[in-house]
């Protein structure tokens, strides 16, 4: 598996080094560098990398606005990289996979790249899968017939979660979440009257909670369809969902779908 790289920064000795320390890793391809964001946004969508190592500050298009700029299309894995540690909080909002400070550190660069690699292992294991039923449904019809029903498959979901938040551990009832937000590898879970911090994937966790009822509604921000009160229509195709608590969920259009089961 080569995971195909571009890195983005406007100097050109931290390009240097970083592609100098990446040559450690012979997976990792760096197919493109780019100047400024404005290249940046043009290149991810015409090469279609795996990985995007980007900087955040650059005059013009800083990082936050070229990812931005290409959600139209399927986004690469980004890690910001910067001099200013101000900005770790945004960089895991726009649900990063790791954020760097330079100079680079070669474990937590090596870090970084294992988390590459496990998240693209687990969009290609996804991907794989449906291809297969999709096979499956064509070729062999009563194979599909023989797979458990949703009734056989509930049982496998988790009813509670365990979370270490603050040096401690919480039992989460998973019928209390209200909603769930990544921001790079850690999940903020709410429910209706507590917060908590989460250090996993937004992938292992949606394994773990039944899809009949929570649902990705926005690329970073998992729903309990069961807590859900209003449908409130917005600009563009988007709209928000209104919780229990009051609380306001955005659902992005490519996750329109969702929506339907509440407007007939």
């Amino acid at each position: 598996m080569t995971i195909r790289t571009i890195i983005v920064d406007d100097e050109k000795l931290a390009i240097q080094g970083l592609q100098l320390r990446l040559e450690k890793f012979p997976d990792v391809e760096v197919i493109d560098t780019c100047a400024n964001g404005r290249e940046a946004i043009r290149k991810i969508k015409t090469e279609k990398p795996d990985l995007v190592f980007l900087d955040i500050q650059m005059p013009g298009f800083d990082g936050f606005s070229v990812v931005k700029g290409v959600m139209e299309i399927e986004p690469p894995l980004f890690v910001f990289v910067t001099a200013y540690e101000e900005h770790a909080i945004r960089a895991f909002e726009a649900n990063a996979v790791n954020y760097l400070m330079k100079p680079v550190d070669e474990d937590k660069l090596a870090d970084t790249i294992d988390r590459v690699r496990s998240r693209i292992a687990e969009k290609r294991s996804a991907e794989e899968a449906e291809k297969l039923k999709d096979v499956l449904a064509e070729v062999a019809p009563e194979a599909m017939d023989n797979m458990p029903s949703e009734e056989e498959t509930a049982g496998r979901y988790e009813k509670l979660i365990n979370v270490k938040d603050r040096g401690q551990i919480f039992r989460v009832d998973v019928e209390s979440i209200e909603h769930i937000e990544a921001a790079g590898d850690y999940m903020c879970i709410y429910t209706g009257d507590n917060s908590l911090i989460l250090r996993e994937t937004m992938k292992d966790l949606e394994r773990r909670l039944d899809p009949r009822v929570f649902q990705r509604v926005h690329r970073s921000t998992i729903v309990n369809l069961d807590q859900v009160r209003q449908v409130k229509p917005h600009t563009n195709g988007e709209c928000f969902l209104v919780l229990d608590s009051g609380a306001e969920v955005k659902v992005s259009r490519s996750y329109r779908d969702v929506v339907a089961r509440f407007v007939h």
